[in-house]
């Protein structure tokens, strides 16, 4: 067997058990929800919206959707593309650098969106909605994952 065989097995046995791992994870481990599902059950069924702001939230919503998908599409081509760049270089090389680099850019980015998102719902409440929406962004985003 040549070094090179040897590395490359080496590679995919670790993807291999990488994946089982994350397989076992997803099934062993509940999953949080995700913070925009809170916000969304809040906006919609606890603050008592107006018509306006219905509207107005699901003109919102509607926008950052299409956003979102576009962005989700990016990461997995940036996916596809990491993967090509792992096969070609065999190893942690600069493609494989750089796909990882770009994949953390377009993460970024979906970051943003989402809180852009969020401070543009935000926008539409009157003080005492926004008092309580303020409360369950911030304990989504602190309260420890079980």
């Amino acid at each position: 067997m040549t070094n090179r065989t040897r590395i490359l097995l080496v590679v995919l046995i670790a993807f291999a058990s990488a994946l089982g791992g994350v397989f076992l994870g997803r099934q062993l481990i509940p999953v949080k929800e995700p913070v925009e599902t809170e916000l969304h059950a809040l906006l919609h069924h606890q603050l008592e919206l107006d018509a306006g702001q219905l509207a107005a939230i699901e003109d919102i919503e509607e926008r950052f959707a299409t956003r979102r998908r576009a962005l989700e599409q990016e990461m997995r081509a940036d996916n596809a593309r990491l993967a090509a760049a792992i096969r070609a270089e065999q190893g942690y090389g600069p493609r494989v650098d750089a796909a990882v680099d770009h994949s953390h850019q377009v993460m970024g980015e979906l970051q943003k969106a989402t809180l852009e998102h969020i401070f543009e719902m935000r926008a539409v409440l009157r003080p005492d909605q926004a008092e309580r929406f303020d409360a369950a962004v911030t304990r989504a985003l602190t309260t420890p994952e079980r």
